[in-house]
């Protein structure tokens, strides 16, 4: 037992001899290649176990026979342990500097290019990681194009949609200036319309900035969608009679929801403004609500002809307003050369549905449209309000 403790101590004392030594050594290295700190390793590994096993053998006092093979087998098993550490060490730097090219791929138009050689486990992992952020930026990069594309568009329309009705204004002040206008009345009520439009426009317009800002306050209450429905047919009804469109809302199933009215009323009567001027005379808007699980959806279907199946993806786009399909009518009785104003928006600047989809989002739902026979079918889904409490007592 005292041969084996004084073995062990000589094997201590001569490997802790060759890792102070080396300590050193790894801390120096720590910031430079993985090949080197890894052969570093290596080597000081190697020593200790080199000196321990040498200490023991001269302590062992062996033949000088004896002594040179242990010195010979442990100076090849150094030789092979060194060899091997350099190879993993060549391997870990090679991955490593693939992985490195490919990392500068990561959000480029091609793709990320992912190395072809095998690479070790942590590194597999990194590169499915830089993969996987690449997509992400992929991706970020075309919302933002479309955002981009998106925000000139409605820069073009906008602009184009206030120039009209100021230079409108503009000559009625100079023919009332200048009392050249044969009725003046009427002259003031063509200003305030076209004032009433711009106002409409510019409110559409902070409330779309507040809604993709996220400042929207909702203040949800219990409501019934049947009086939702209700209040928003009341208010687009006069519209409907001077358009000559019947609304239908006969299907409403009366289901709770947990919404604000006054915003949802807006997204009701958005939708009903837009159905009604591109619907033919003698048409029918039809509104109608259905409980589904965990959902009320309320539709609104119009008989404007259809929207091009390439657009549907495009409707609740800001800015965006369809082709000559939804292009509306003039209203019966209206002034020749009067100015229309197109479906996607009350206010002519594509900004209706972007509101409506704004909306319905802030309140956990969502907006949707699809054609159907002789028109098109637009979709609002709101979650199911929690059932009331049981009065106690």
């Amino acid at each position: 037992m005292r041969d084996l403790l004084l073995i062990a101590l000589y094997a201590a004392l001569g490997a802790g001899a060759a890792g102070l030594l080396g300590w050193p050594a790894v801390r120096l290295l720590r910031r430079r290649s993985v090949a080197l700190s890894l052969f570093t390793v290596a080597v000081v590994t190697v020593l200790a176990m080199t000196t321990g096993t040498l200490a023991v053998a001269q302590a062992m006092f062996l033949s000088h026979h004896d002594f040179g093979v242990v010195i010979a087998v442990t100076c090849m098993a150094a030789v092979v342990s060194l060899g091997t550490a350099a190879l993993l060490g060549r391997q870990v730097v090679a991955g490593s500097r693939a992985l490195a090219r490919a990392a500068r791929t990561v959000g480029s138009a091609a793709g990320f290019a992912a190395p072809s050689g095998p690479l070790g486990a942590e590194l597999a992992e990194l590169s499915a990681e830089l993969a996987a952020t690449s997509a992400r930026l992929a991706r970020s990069r075309e919302r933002e194009r479309a955002l981009e594309a998106s925000r000139r568009e409605l820069i073009a329309w906008i602009s184009h949609d206030l120039r009209t009705p100021l230079a409108g204004l503009r000559a009625m002040a100079e023919a009332l200036e200048d009392d050249v206008a044969e009725d003046p009345a009427r002259y003031h009520g063509l200003i305030r319309t076209e004032v009433d439009r711009l106002t409409g426009m510019v409110d559409d317009l902070f409330e779309l900035s507040r809604i993709q800002a996220g400042a929207l306050t909702l203040t949800l209450a219990r409501v019934s969608v049947y009086d939702l429905v209700g209040d928003a047919l009341a208010a687009a009804d006069p519209l409907a009679r001077e358009r000559g469109v019947r609304l239908d809302g006969a299907r409403i199933d009366p289901a709770p929801v947990q919404v604000d009215g006054r915003e949802i009323t807006r997204v009701l009567g958005n939708l009903l403004v837009n159905a009604i001027r591109s619907t033919p005379a003698d048409g029918v808007v039809a509104v109608a609500a259905r409980q589904g699980e965990g959902e009320v959806v309320l539709s609104v279907t119009d008989g404007c002809g259809g929207i091009p199946e390439a657009d549907l993806a495009r409707v609740f786009e800001t800015g965006w307003r369809g082709g000559s399909a939804r292009t509306p009518r003039q209203a019966r009785g209206a002034a020749p050369g009067g100015g229309a104003v197109r479906h996607h928006g009350d206010t002519g600047a594509g900004l209706g549905l972007a509101i409506v989809r704004g909306i319905v989002e802030a309140h956990a739902g969502r907006a949707s449209v699809h054609n159907v026979a002789g028109g098109c079918c637009f979709e609002i889904a709101l979650p199911t309000a929690p059932a009331a409490p049981v009065p106690v007592g």
